[in-house]
């Protein structure tokens, strides 16, 4: 850990975002530290930090995203995490937008690593249907993956959450993490984790010696809910990972933005993904509107500057993360305890067994069932994250009759605005997203960092849905435009 590479030094900038003709992003490191002075000179005065905010929104959207991305000719090595197959359809949609980009993307690993049913079968399925049209793709670009090269990578990951101390064991899937981030590459490894961080978490019990070599993008939020163990053993044994927790602003990729026809969540799936070869089946029969809610995470490597999460781009643009909110009880919460939408709660009871069956005990709350872990100085404990702010009722199911049908509540509080002034010196590489209320699309923090992008992000997604459609001809023009048949 001591070697680590300053984010937004020379050295990050050469390792991961390098650009054509040797150029590097350096501008945007030296703009992110005038930014960061800015701010502390401004703290005082609020409203000017607010007017800096609304001239930064205006400016971003005429000024465009910085150019380091695979789209600007950055070649960026890639392992997903997902939990396709699972409680949500979108992931599907995610890796048929990741599979139409994967010419420019070096992808060494898709890991399935669910909360929920989700298994490796289900990304071969969307390989499958890459298969069906990768004649079609190959015409337009030779750097598409063979399907035989992307089954290879395909591994299988924790099929269930982390117990309380945040790892159970090696799967082939963080075994194969681990394998990818220890080759002899220059570049730093991006892990986007759509799912659980239980193989994340694995990899690094088991080879601590990576953690220099990542650079995380999370799809916190709903995900972060399924896996608070693994995320508090990485916030707490690995504070110094490169991770990217983006709880909401992903939202933006289908929230907010530009909704009028065709780019409205239905239209684009009738008009640019329907009829438009395997992959726009499938993208379509899985969910009939545009969701894709990992997407950000490679719209982050395709157009912006990844080495800069401070800077705009598709897939967002975050601050530095203040400290990780967290509560710890020690009897059952009530409404009066508050806690930040996105922390950990842990609630930590004594139990006496009084020489009789051991106390076993599950808190109930929402659709989750969370089971109490033992522990040798006779307590039970366990953590649960809310995903939305709000008031949440718990209840225990226990074989004790002490414990069986107690309850408790907890009181869920939105972002405060001024955190972004506030970064944790103990989590120097950890990002989050902005809470400031003028890059909110709703109730969702940061989500419009990547809702101002929409229309040039589906664009260029349309662009890629037309390959799987047509095959180009001998100078790129696709044989439907060639007939006359349209675009």
């Amino acid at each position: 850990m001591g070697g680590r590479t300053q984010v937004g030094s020379g050295g990050d900038a050469a390792a991961g975002c390098r650009g054509l003709g040797g150029a590097w992003c350096l501008p945007a490191g030296r703009l992110g530290g005038i930014r960061a002075a800015v701010r502390c000179a401004l703290r005082p005065l609020g409203w000017v930090a607010v007017l800096l905010g609304l001239v930064r929104l205006y400016v971003e959207a005429e000024a465009g995203p910085a150019g380091c991305g695979a789209l600007d000719g950055v070649r960026h090595r890639v392992v997903v995490c997902t939990d396709v197959g699972g409680t949500d359809p979108d992931d599907y949609q995610s890796l048929v937008y990741l599979l139409v980009y994967s010419d420019v993307l070096d992808l060494e690993g898709l890991i399935s690593s669910p909360y929920g049913p989700g298994r490796k079968e289900h990304i071969l399925e969307v390989i499958d249907a890459y298969e069906r049209d990768y004649p079609r793709l190959r015409s337009w670009s030779e750097g598409y993956p063979p399907p035989d090269r992307l089954r290879a990578i395909t591994k299988q990951g924790a099929i269930e959450p982390a117990p309380y101390a945040g790892y159970r064991g090696p799967t082939e899937g963080s075994d194969w993490l681990i394998r990818c981030a220890r080759r002899s590459d220059a570049r730093p490894l991006h892990v986007l984790v759509w799912g659980g961080l239980e193989d994340l978490a694995q990899a690094l019990h088991d080879a601590p010696d990576i953690l220099p070599r990542l650079r995380v993008y999370f799809i916190g939020g709903p995900n972060k809910k399924w896996s608070p163990d693994a995320y508090q053993y990485l916030v707490t044994r690995f504070p110094k990972l490169w991770l990217i927790e983006a709880n909401s602003t992903y939202r933006g990729w289908f929230v907010g933005g530009d909704q009028t026809d065709p780019w409205g969540n239905r239209s684009f799936v009738e008009r640019f993904v329907v009829g438009h070869g395997a992959l726009g089946t499938l993208f379509a029969e899985k969910l009939s509107q545009l969701k894709m809610g990992d997407a950000p995470s490679v719209g982050w490597l395709l157009r912006g500057c990844p080495a800069e999460p401070g800077q705009s781009g598709w897939g967002g643009r975050f601050v530095r993360a203040w400290r990780r909110p967290y509560l710890r009880l020690e009897r059952l919460p009530t409404e009066e305890d508050r806690l930040e939408v996105f922390g950990i709660l842990e609630v930590v009871l004594k139990v006496d067994d009084d020489g009789r069956v051991p106390v076993e005990a599950t808190l109930r709350v929402e659709n989750q069932a969370l089971p109490f872990a033992r522990f040798a100085d006779g307590t039970m404990r366990v953590r649960f994250s809310p995903r939305a702010a709000g008031l949440y009722r718990f209840n225990i199911a226990s074989n004790s009759e002490v414990w069986d049908g107690r309850s408790g509540a907890l009181t869920v509080v939105p972002l405060r605005a001024d955190h972004a002034r506030e970064p944790d010196p103990e989590l120097p590489f950890w990002w989050t997203d902005d809470p400031a209320p003028e890059w909110a699309e709703g109730e969702h923090a940061g989500a419009r960092t990547v809702s101002q992008w929409r229309r040039d992000f589906l664009r260029d997604f349309a662009d890629r849905m037309r390959r799987c459609r047509e095959a180009a001809g001998p100078v790129g023009i696709p044989q439907a435009i060639r007939e006359g048949r349209g675009s």
